[in-house]
């Protein structure tokens, strides 16, 4: 890959990237070095000629194992704690969906990010997270259950 195709790439997919692992970790510091860490490793790897459709699920993926070592071997605080920090104490603020976003598991917040912001694919999001196609179709609907139950218990406690 040469220069100006990777800056094409990365102008392509840099942003969107940094957002779903500074979303899912919590912290903008994780993001900063997951995106950097991804990225050479992409240009590591023996499929850097890959286009750029099909070269951003497996950044996605890339990223997604980065994340889950970090959290494995807990060399940071956690992701809870990072999001713990952001949270607007406000009760007027309305539907608040980053605290939604805390109460769930890091694997739903994975999940309902790619689906719904990132706008991927079942298939996608599977090459993205290593799970298979029909996992991420059920992981997908218990997320987006468990999302749907804790915005109606916020709409309840207001």
């Amino acid at each position: 890959m040469d220069e100006q195709a990777f800056n094409a790439l990365y102008a392509a997919t840099a942003g969107s990237l940094w957002s779903y692992v500074a979303r899912v970790s919590g912290s903008p510091d994780i993001a900063d070095d997951v995106l950097q860490e991804a990225y050479y490793r992409f240009l590591s790897s023996k499929r850097r000629d890959l286009d750029t459709v099909n070269a951003k699920p497996y950044l996605f993926r890339i990223a997604t194992n980065l994340m889950h070592d970090r959290w494995r071997r807990s060399h940071e605080r956690g992701w809870v704690d990072y999001l713990e920090m952001g949270i607007d104490e406000n009760p007027d603020s309305g539907i608040d969906v980053r605290r939604v976003m805390l109460q769930l598991k890091p694997r739903a917040r994975e999940l309902l990010w790619l689906a719904y912001v990132e706008g991927m694919t079942h298939r996608e999001i599977a090459v993205a997270t290593g799970l298979n196609t029909m996992s991420v179709r059920i992981l997908l609907l218990r997320a987006r259950r468990k999302a749907a139950l804790l915005l109606g218990q916020k709409g309840k406690r207001q």
